[in-house]
């Protein structure tokens, strides 16, 4: 199985016609509200997906972390995920959470001394997005 795939149980939550779809994902590590870039009937149920999170500021949303241990939780609107930082040379990053990775949008530039050390991200749910991981 590829590491940036995870296996978790999502919920559909009540829509408004406004919103973009979201989903209660419950992980192995956490549980959280995000967008759904699935198709709407496929909401309920157990998924292989990959996430993305748009919005990474170095310094405002993002910034060293106090522990070494992977997390995925709510607070609020907010998801804060904590994870070893994986820079790459074009400037893009991920983020290793256990064994699954998340791909993120650098907003602004993280210093390339943090690469491979633990970090944490705190966005508003609308920044992350939840895909069907596709073979």
């Amino acid at each position: 199985m590829d590491d940036e795939a995870m296996f978790v149980r999502t919920q559909s939550l009540q829509q408004t016609s406004q919103r973009a779809m979201t989903v209660r994902v419950h992980t192995p590590i956490g549980s959280v509200v995000v967008l759904w870039g699935g198709a709407p009937q496929e909401a309920d149920g157990q998924h292989l997906v990959e996430w993305t999170v748009d919005d990474v500021h170095w310094g405002q949303n993002t910034r060293p972390a106090s522990s070494v241990e992977a997390e995925l939780r709510q607070e609020g609107d907010r998801v804060i995920m904590r994870g070893l930082l994986h820079l790459t040379e074009d400037g893009a990053g991920h983020l290793q959470l256990g064994p699954w990775s998340v791909l993120f949008d650098l907003a602004t530039p993280i210093p390339s001394g943090l690469d491979e050390s633990w970090v944490a991200i705190n966005v508003r749910s609308e920044s992350v997005t939840l895909h069907l991981y596709q073979t």
